[in-house]
This record gives C-alpha cells, structure tokens and sequence, in this order.
C-alpha cells in the first residue's frame, strides 16, 4: 500500500512538473515579440526567448533594445544575454 502511495505521489509530482514547464514555454513563446512591449514581464519573458535563438540579427535586437530600455533589471538582464550571444557567436 505504502509502495502504492509513493508511486501516485511521485506520478502526481511528475505531472506537476511537466504542466509547469509547458506553461511557462507557452508563455515565452507567446511573448518572445513583445521586447518592446510597455509590460514588464513581457520584455523579461522576450528576452528569456531570446537566450535560446543566438544568432546576429538577435544580437543587433538585442543592443537596439539596451539603448531604449530603461529600467534598471531589465537592462542588466539584456546586458548579460547579449554578453553571452557574443560569447557563443564568436
């Protein structure tokens, strides 16, 4: 019975698990065009997007928008993927 209990349990926490990571990629995604967006959370959910597609055109994105961001967090955030797009670019 014991043995029973822990399975469900651990079935219930894998679920758990699964449901949120595809409820925040579905939010990234539904946000990864709104960089410029008056929200927030939406830039901050456009740059998490944006980690994940290095390119070129991402990282002249990326430095137009550190010259019109303005609040502190998110320019740090923006500074540092931009960091890492370099890095991984060469």
């Amino acid at each position: 019975m014991r043995a029973l209990r822990a399975m469900c349990f651990a079935l219930a926490g894998a679920a758990g698990a699964g449901a949120g990571w595809a409820l925040a990629q579905r939010y990234l995604e539904r946000h990864q065009a709104a960089l410029f967006s008056p929200k927030l959370r939406r830039r901050h959910a456009a740059l998490g997007y944006l980690v994940g597609h290095p390119d070129p055109d991402t990282l002249r994105l990326l430095r137009d928008y550190l010259a019109w961001e303005r609040h502190p967090m998110l320019r740090r955030r923006a500074s540092r993927v931009v960091r890492e797009l370099e890095h991984a670019l060469g």
